[in-house]
């Protein structure tokens, strides 16, 4: 089973169009991955699709999204949210 940040590098690599082994847990997604506003919005439904569930949906509101600015601050943030690997 793929490790949170393996999932969270995979769903950035797909909307980002980057290659996944050029993902860090340091990566910024918009000064190392190149992200612009609209990415970072995909980025983040994506996230959401991709970790909540039917019982538990995972609502990333927007005050949330505004500190993640890196790989490491999302697999933090979903840490806080009871997602684990």
């Amino acid at each position: 089973m793929a490790t949170v940040f393996e999932r969270v590098r995979d769903i950035a690599a797909d909307k980002l169009s980057v290659e996944p082994d050029d993902i860090q847990l340091e990566s910024s997604f918009t000064e190392d991955l190149e992200a612009d506003s609209l990415d970072v919005v995909e980025l983040i439904m994506a996230l959401e699709e991709e970790f909540g569930g039917d019982d538990t949906p995972l609502e990333i509101s927007d005050e949330d999204a505004e500190g993640l600015n890196t790989v490491q601050d999302v697999v933090d943030y979903l840490a806080t949210k009871s997602v684990s690997d």
